[in-house]
């Protein structure tokens, strides 16, 4: 359990569990596509995600029939465990082995405790995906580099929670996306927005129209991909606003991304400053803030004043 500021925000360099973490990526994919499956269409598909939990992620409960169950990936004990309302319990160890292998596991595990859950078999927001059945490449699992992952999300989710309470108009709960392998927390200004020309691999464009069919002002955090090798803060508007990429946020080392198209704070910058939950908080509130002034949002609207504690 994190004592620390060091051991609530540990180092999470991309490189080292790079292989780890899209064989990770794969998995989850696995398992948000069953809780999609068994679960009725909601705004933005904030019925896909994740949740980040004591122990690691869950899809929360999810029904089929007459019976409920979860899934949740317990990054303590690197298991996956399915859990079903009359008592049923399956587990899949989270260990060195082909997706093709853990697909299959899965697929016994859902059949052992009779739910019939049929998901599409190919990865989602990945360039050339291979079925999960076909994929004996991606096959590492780094049990340490996965706890400092999770404990690091724990501590932003943290933040975004609070985050996200600021707010009094439409907004997301803390929740993180399988498809993309980010956390991330948007804000709605209540105004509808243009379609989008969506461009994203392996995933339908009405997705992506529904995901941003109103103004938002969205953050998160990404882990790391090959396009930018290292874990970062991210925030974003859509539509982006005139004049947004030229605003000044916070904190200093916060920077507009031209490639990206979004601001953009190292992870590292966070972790090491002297209070990350302030250094992140300000990130938040000030890049939504640029958004939100830059589109003309009805602030005094939308935003929370001071409550009594």
């Amino acid at each position: 359990m994190p004592e620390s500021k060091d051991s609530a925000w540990p180092a999470i360099p991309y490189e080292p569990w790079a292989d780890t973490l899209a064989t990770l990526h794969l998995w989850t994919q696995v398992v948000g596509k069953i809780r999609l499956a068994c679960s009725p269409w909601l705004n933005h598909s904030w019925h896909a995600t994740f949740y980040v939990t004591p122990v690691g992620l869950s899809t929360g409960t999810v029904s089929r029939g007459y019976r409920t169950f979860d899934a949740e990936f317990d990054f303590h004990a690197h298991e996956l465990v399915f859990r079903t309302s009359d008592g049923g319990r399956r587990s899949v160890s989270l260990e060195p082995r082909t997706t093709a292998d853990f697909y299959s596991e899965v697929v016994d595990a859902l059949k052992y405790l009779d739910l019939a859950v049929a998901i599409h078999p190919r990865p989602n927001e990945i360039p050339d995906a291979v079925p999960f059945s076909e994929d004996t490449v991606h096959a590492q699992y780094d049990p340490e580099a996965v706890r400092r992952f999770w404990t690091g999300l724990s501590s932003i989710d943290r933040v975004f929670r609070a985050f996200r309470a600021r707010f009094l108009g439409k907004a997301s709960p803390s929740h993180f996306f399988w498809g993309s392998f980010d956390l991330a927390v948007t804000r709605f200004s209540g105004r509808p927005a243009p379609p989008h020309p969506g461009g994203y691999p392996n995933i339908p464009l009405w997705v992506m129209q529904e995901a941003y069919s109103h103004e938002v002002s969205s953050a998160g955090f990404w882990p790391g991909g090959e396009a930018f090798p290292e874990p970062i803060f991210y925030s974003y508007a859509y539509p982006t606003p005139k004049g947004l990429a030229e605003t000044k946020v916070l904190p200093g080392a916060a920077a507009w991304n031209d490639e990206l198209g979004e601001f953009v704070l190292r992870y590292e910058e966070v972790r090491r400053s002297a209070s990350p939950e302030e250094a992140l908080m300000a990130f938040l509130q000030s890049t939504y803030e640029a958004a939100a002034d830059a589109a003309a949002w009805d602030r005094a609207a939308l935003e929370m004043g001071d409550l009594p504690r």
